[in-house]
């Protein structure tokens, strides 16, 4: 039992702290509960009043399961994975829309504030990825500075400006997981919960695309929320196609698409079910209802996100991608065989290139279509400003106030807003990541469970990283927010997970230790930079 057991151990956010409450902390609790008290009767009308008052209550009464970090977790990816970003809001008035992930994203980044400053067991965790990140932002924020004359004569700063505390406050969703994931319970929690998530929106994608119904949209009929906008109509081939608890179809099957990756990993690592033939049949089963999804979203993104992710597990684990190529292919010809028309227009409509070369010339410059249309119009644009673009959030794309068009290409999108240094930031933001993972993975992991996660989570990356190219990614929230999941957990394996490096130097001291009453002090003296390099690899 080591000292980072016991702080693992100790630092939950809902701990018990023996005897009675501090006289200051009662003061505080008043204060804060008058001041609650007092904001909503002055504030809300009387019904949402009485209900901030009554959930304010349920949560003070409730707090030792609500306030840890176990809770925490499981209510943060359910937000992202079953409430459909942009669509719904809380029932406050306030100068911006209060979505219910901006609300349980606040609620966590101050409990870990809090308890970062109040409980001394709570520490820091290391981010790993922070340098990457960092010169994302940079290359950001440079091309506002270089831009911001231009975006004051178009009356185009707080568009600007808000679109990078947008960005911010996205990104704030892997540092809050990050700091959430405390061991590998908590890591293989929120993969397991991410990816049974999925399995249940893939299900209910199917019967929105049967039944043409969204389960998701009637989440006000059931909770405190208030739809803000009507689900779409999106069809191809004249089959419609499914939204699913995402923003668009392409997202949707993006989503899953990056979510079975998890699956197979789980099928044999996974806690339950604890028969390893049962565990394959479980998760077998909850891959093919990913496959479902995506087949009802009918997005031919899907296709390319699922072949990159194959590619990278067939070059680099060539057995693994045979044993997937063998399980995958029975799937493919059943869904050809019950659903032909979708199949073909998926999967089969690539192996006719002038057809689909075509289809991506037509309707320069709309949305969902024309993407190699929309190069030669964007391409002049990006020659006017090549170096830092437009400036990050200045191009609206949607609305009254529209000034672009879609693009359905993030890579084109970033280019155009921030220049060449935004797509540099940009590669190195997607492609660090991944490339340290698989080195962790091939080189420093001492145990193979987390090898192969780490190498999961890459192939996963990678997926996403083929699907920008194809619809504007950091629009369509659900998929960015996996993808930081993806990246705290790659943090926690970088920096948390053991390596071999440290697995030898705790064996050459357990040696040592071993042989040090026979020598005397000789085996202390050969236990001290054994016990160096691993405080070095810890």
């Amino acid at each position: 039992m080591g000292a980072r057991d016991h702080v693992s151990r100790a630092g939950t956010a809902g701990a018990t702290v023996d005897g009675p409450p501090s006289r200051g902390r009662i003061v505080a609790a008043a204060l804060v509960l008058a001041v609650v008290a007092l904001t909503a009767v002055l504030l809300l009308p009387p019904l949402i009043a009485a209900a901030a008052l009554g959930t304010v209550a349920a949560i003070v009464l409730l707090r030792r399961f609500i306030f840890t970090w176990t809770a925490m977790i499981i209510g943060l990816a359910a937000v992202i994975m079953l409430v459909p970003a942009r669509r719904y809001a809380i029932p406050i008035p306030l100068p911006f829309q209060l979505e219910p992930y901006r609300l349980v994203l606040g609620i966590v980044i101050v409990a870990l504030v809090v308890s970062l400053i109040l409980k001394p067991e709570v520490r820091w965790r290391p981010v790993a990825f922070g340098w990457p990140i960092g010169i994302f932002l940079v290359t950001i924020a440079v091309s506002f500075v270089v831009n911001v004359t231009d975006l004051a004569n178009a009356a185009l700063i707080g568009t600007a400006v808000g679109g990078m505390l947008q960005m911010g406050f996205m990104l704030a969703v892997f540092f809050a997981f990050r700091m959430l994931l405390r061991s590998e319970r908590d890591v293989m929690l929120l993969i397991t919960f991410v990816t049974w998530a999925g399995v249940v929106v893939a299900f209910f994608a199917v019967i929105e695309r049967l039944s043409r119904f969204n389960v998701f949209l009637v989440l006000g009929n059931f909770l405190p929320l208030t739809l803000l906008r009507e689900g779409g109509d999106v069809s191809r081939a004249g089959v419609a196609r499914a939204f699913g608890s995402a923003q668009h179809p392409i997202a949707l099957a993006v989503a899953l698409c990056i979510l079975i990756p998890l699956a197979v990993y789980l099928a044999k690592y996974a806690a339950w079910p604890l028969n390893e033939i049962n565990r394959k049949i479980v998760y077998g089963a909850a891959t093919v209802m990913l496959f479902g999804g995506i087949m009802a979203a009918i997005s031919r993104t899907a296709v390319v996100v699922l072949a990159v992710m194959f590619l990278v597990t067939l070059i680099l684990h060539p057995k693994v991608a045979g044993v997937l190529f063998a399980l995958a292919l029975p799937v493919m010809l059943l869904a050809a065989a019950v659903i032909p028309k979708v199949f073909e227009s998926m999967v089969l409509s690539f192996l006719d290139v002038d057809s689909l070369v075509a289809s991506q010339y037509t309707s320069a410059g709309m949305g969902g279509a024309g993407r190699l249309a929309d190069l030669d119009p964007a391409m002049k644009l990006v020659e006017q400003q090549p170096f830092f673009g437009s400036g990050f959030g200045s191009r609206i794309v949607i609305g009254d106030d529209a000034n672009a068009f879609i693009l359905d290409n993030q890579f084109l999108g970033t280019l155009m807003e921030t220049g060449a240094l935004g797509v540099l930031g940009l590669a190195v933001f997607l492609l660090v990541p991944p490339i340290m993972l698989l080195r962790f993975a091939f080189t420093q992991a001492a145990e193979r469970r987390h090898a192969l996660l780490a190498f999961t989570i890459a192939v996963a990356i990678s997926g996403y990283v083929a699907a920008i190219f194809f619809y504007d990614a950091f629009g369509f929230f659900q998929t960015f927010f996996i993808l930081c999941i993806l990246l705290a957990v790659g943090a926690w394996l970088l920096t948390e997970a053991p390596r071999r490096s440290a697995t030898k130097a705790e064996e050459r001291a357990d040696a040592a230790a071993s042989v040090g009453p026979a020598t005397g002090n000789r085996g202390t003296d050969a236990m001290a930079p054994a016990g160096d390099v691993l405080e070095a690899a810890r």
